[in-house]
């Protein structure tokens, strides 16, 4: 009933309707709250010709800001951050709530036509969490304003006002945040909020374009033309965060997500030389998916790299945290698991083996129906010993014994015996 109605209203081939039923309509719900706050803003607000002018003002340099940043090719697809936000609170401070609501419309709208398209429905659930986290910074601190009577001003009246910008800054962040992050866990259940919200890198970037944003509401509350001195200082800021993204990048397997080969090996060989040094248990193990080149031949190569991405979320799902994955190219992917012993990897490799067989793939064979794929993966894996200390030794063995589980005949697990030399 409900996709002959969308079909009616020509909305129902949207990529929104194939999302899982409860995040469509959390996306729905978001947009729609959305859109009803700006009208309620609407009606409680007072238009002024000073108002619209310092926001045309702010909204116009952070444009610029994302002009002069923008390159091309210089946006990666997914998850992506942006620091132009440095101009939206001091909005959202100065001006009444509505104005910080609409703020993010225009600069989404032109990173939409100039720099990245996405899809629709990943815009618009982005350009809503934004706006409703502003809105709420903004009448967060007019109540709070009011009640204290806080302004900003000279002397030590700077001091609470200025905390009070920070309190609402952290308010918009938790809030876009929970929203946005809502959805990516709904769309990714092995997405790993802890790195994406509080790696070392995403709270520097986070933390610097907070303190921005308070200085550029200083600064404008003083003088509006203050706030054309901050444009390259927020250029800048974006190019440096955009330089670590692209560092990042380059560690990262593009079909898997995973580290690649010569990241995994750089810190492989940093996390053996450690727990040999500490005398500490680790573990190697390479895991090759079984029939790989059949898969390719059968539904073609954008089903092998569906494969390769299924496999790839699955075992960062189940793996522990401090476990270092890496895709070491073709089908294989390799695993270093410290302070492991050789009867936990055995266990942890057959739970590993178990829960991988029971992904389903869904192929798209054109006008037959989709079909589920399965796949199954040999795992080989060495201990380190005293003939086993460095990372070269450790992948020779571990490629032994999964040398050893594919004559055995595949979908199993072997762990090279200690002081067995590797092949």
């Amino acid at each position: 009933m409900r996709e002959r109605a969308l079909l009616r209203i020509g909305i129902g081939g949207w990529a929104v309707w194939e999302l899982p039923r409860w995040l469509s309509g959390f996306v729905v719900a978001v947009v729609a709250a959305y859109v009803a706050v700006i009208g309620v803003a609407v009606a409680f607000t007072t238009v002024r010709i000073r108002d619209v002018g310092l926001w045309a003002i702010l909204i116009i340099l952070s444009i610029a800001s994302i002009e002069l940043t923008r390159g091309p090719g210089d946006e990666p697809a997914g998850l992506v951050k942006y620091v132009y936000g440095a101009w939206q609170l001091p909005i959202a401070i100065l001006l009444p709530p509505l104005y910080g609501l609409i703020a993010p419309i225009p600069n989404l709208a032109f990173i939409h036509w100039r720099v990245r398209r996405t899809l629709i429905h990943r815009r618009l659930l982005t350009t809503a969490a934004l706006g409703l986290s502003y809105g709420a910074a903004s009448v967060a601190y007019h109540w709070i304003a009011a009640q204290a009577g806080l302004s900003p001003g000279p002397g030590l009246r700077w001091l609470p006002w200025v905390l009070v910008v920070a309190a609402c800054g952290l308010l918009q962040w938790a809030t876009n945040n929970s929203l946005v992050m809502t959805a990516v866990k709904g769309s990714d259940r092995s997405a790993r909020l802890r790195s994406l919200l509080f790696g070392r890198e995403q709270l520097f970037n986070d933390a610097a374009e907070l303190n921005t944003s308070i200085v550029l509401a200083v600064m404008t509350s003083i003088a509006w033309f203050l706030a054309v001195l901050a444009l390259p200082f927020v250029v800048l800021l974006h190019r440096s965060y955009r330089h670590a993204q692209l560092v990042n990048e380059s560690r990262i397997d593009g079909k898997t997500g995973l580290l690649n080969a010569v990241t995994w090996q750089r810190e492989a060989t940093r996390e053996i030389m450690r727990a040999v040094r500490t005398r500490s248990p680790l573990a190697v193990a390479i895991a090759d998916i079984d029939h790989f080149k059949a898969v390719n031949d059968t539904y073609g190569h954008l089903t092998g790299d569906a494969v390769l991405a299924g496999i790839a979320r699955a075992m960062t799902a189940l793996l522990r945290d401090y476990d270092i994955i890496g895709r070491f190219g073709g089908e294989e992917f390799v695993i270093l698991l410290p302070q492991t012993t050789a009867d936990e990897v055995r266990s942890i490799a057959e739970r590993l083996r178990e829960k991988l067989a029971e992904i389903i793939i869904p192929v798209d064979m054109g006008t037959a129906p989709e079909s589920p794929l399965r796949v199954t993966v040999s795992i080989g894996i060495a201990t380190l010993d005293g003939s086993r200390r460095d990372v070269d030794d450790m992948l020779a063995a571990a490629d032994a014994a999964l040398y050893e589980a594919k004559n055995a005949g595949r979908n199993r697990v072997c762990v090279l015996a200690d002081g067995a030399p590797g092949r």
